[in-house]
């Protein structure tokens, strides 16, 4: 006899198995016939395993008959065909009671309650419906994103989270300390940071990205997937202090190139998504976005179309529509200029390129106009951007040049710099946010619901 997964359990493949489930009870009904029905979910799937326990267990009147919501329990069984509406159920010849939840307080009842409120319970919020849902599907991202670059030939780079520059000039960074913050050392009137743990201001990374071309320059093409960090203070529902990025780098790789990759992507994740958790999907096309299917089936299916920034500006100039933010070349998109733009105007998917100098990083390679520079953002229904990447900047006069024009301190990079003194090549890459994509397939309103544990203003206790 083996321990299943509820998952398993569920198939009728299982029929006529004996087999042992462990898991929670999410609801107990008794009958008069003298035996329980417990519905049972380990968190492998969706629906729960129904389980008939009938009065001849020894346990029948003191243990079973008192299970309630959140009650941890072993079951060992046969699986039968079921009269119900499931596939299969389970006839336990034993049930065993690991832990109880004593229903007076435990906050998980019948109670349906928001999304806001179950931050609070951060600890027992993956036991609902909704966020076992999510964590399933972000999980089926994430290891879609591995097997993407696995199969492609990139090589997994490790990158640091603590890092002495700003890969976005924004400033908007954690500082790592070990001075003392209520008495730190001073020099000439400054904190002296030649005296903290590494010799200098150091923070949380915002990007891997300017460590990734370091390996890109040398191997290939390689990807960084880890945890980044922004210190903003935003409470907007799209905006984390801590969150997951991949970010793709290639050498010899030109824009044309990036675009094809991150197209390429993004189909590959939302497919696999369809195809791997249907069920998932399905609780969040009928609960949570009506049309979440939809999209993404439509996204799989187009050609996503590739617009200069300055034919967008054109569009946005010229539709009619009144926008609450101005459309004026020089200015970044806000999001309701690039829902028009692929809402209603393209009806698909959008790759935005070549942006404005001025409102792009030092590392984008400027364009021969010297007006634009090679960056790309990829646009899709209901969010706007969800990818944003570039060619980089290969030379070096002109890399330095855009540092001085940032108010950079080139010595700084002297590092990045050397990129393009030793054997520089054409390259290119971008980042995805994992929590804005997880968001975009689900549907969930606020990103603070596609992570375990949300880290944003005021809020780190879990």
């Amino acid at each position: 006899m083996s321990v299943i997964s509820v998952l398993a359990a569920r198939r009728a493949e299982s029929i006529g198995n004996h087999v042992s489930i462990q898991g929670w009870i999410r609801t107990r009904r008794d009958s008069k016939g003298g035996f329980s029905f417990l519905e049972v979910n380990d968190g492998s799937c969706m629906g729960n395993i129904q389980v008939i326990a009938d009065q001849s267990l020894e346990n029948y009147e003191d243990e079973i008959k008192k299970l309630t919501a959140g009650c941890s329990v072993t079951v060992v069984g046969e699986v039968k065909e079921s009269q119900g509406k499931q596939a299969t159920e389970v006839h336990a010849a034993s049930v065993a009671v690991h832990g109880w939840a004593d229903p007076e307080e435990f906050p998980l009842q019948k109670k349906r309650h928001s999304f806001e409120k179950l931050r609070e319970w951060a600890h027992l919020r993956p036991r609902t419906n909704t966020f076992g849902a999510v964590a399933r599907v972000r999980n089926c991202i994430c290891r879609s994103i591995h097997n993407f670059y696995q199969e492609r030939d990139f090589l997994y780079v490790h990158t640091p989270i603590i890092t002495a520059s700003d890969c976005e000039g924004a400033g908007e960074l954690f500082r790592v300390t070990t001075l003392d913050m209520e008495d730190p050392p001073r020099q000439n009137g400054r904190i002296d940071y030649a005296l903290d743990f590494f010799d200098r201001p150091s923070f949380l990374t915002v990007s891997g990205q300017l460590e990734a071309e370091i390996y890109a320059t040398a191997l290939g093409k390689v990807y960084t997937f880890g945890p980044t960090f922004r210190a903003e203070n935003s409470n907007t529902s799209r905006h984390l202090a801590e969150f997951w990025m991949v970010e793709p780098e290639v050498a010899f790789c030109d824009l044309d190139g990036n675009m094809d990759l991150a197209e390429s992507f993004l189909k590959r994740i939302f497919r696999d998504v369809l195809e791997q958790c249907p069920e998932d999907m399905q609780f969040f096309n009928d609960r949570i976005e009506k049309t979440t299917i939809e999209t993404l089936t439509a996204i799989v299916d187009s050609d996503f179309e590739r617009v200069p920034y300055t034919e967008a500006i054109d569009i946005l100039e010229q539709c009619g529509k009144q926008f609450d933010f101005p459309v004026t070349w020089g200015s970044d998109l806000q999001s309701e200029h690039e829902r028009f733009l692929t809402e209603e105007h393209f009806g698909k998917p959008v790759i935005l390129f070549d942006y404005p100098r001025t409102i792009k990083p030092f590392y984008m390679r400027v364009n021969d106009d010297e007006k634009t520079v090679r960056a790309m953002d990829v646009l899709v229904p209901k969010v706007g951007e969800i990818i944003g990447g570039s060619q980089r900047e290969e030379r070096l006069d002109v890399l330095e040049s855009r540092m001085v024009e940032q108010e950079l301190q080139p010595e700084e990079y002297w590092w990045y710099l050397d990129l393009r003194r030793f054997g520089t090549t054409p390259h290119a890459g971008f980042g995805l946010g994992l929590e804005r994509a997880v968001q975009f397939v689900t549907g969930m309103a606020n990103i603070r619901d596609v992570i375990p544990f949300p880290r944003t203003p005021g809020n780190a206790e879990f």
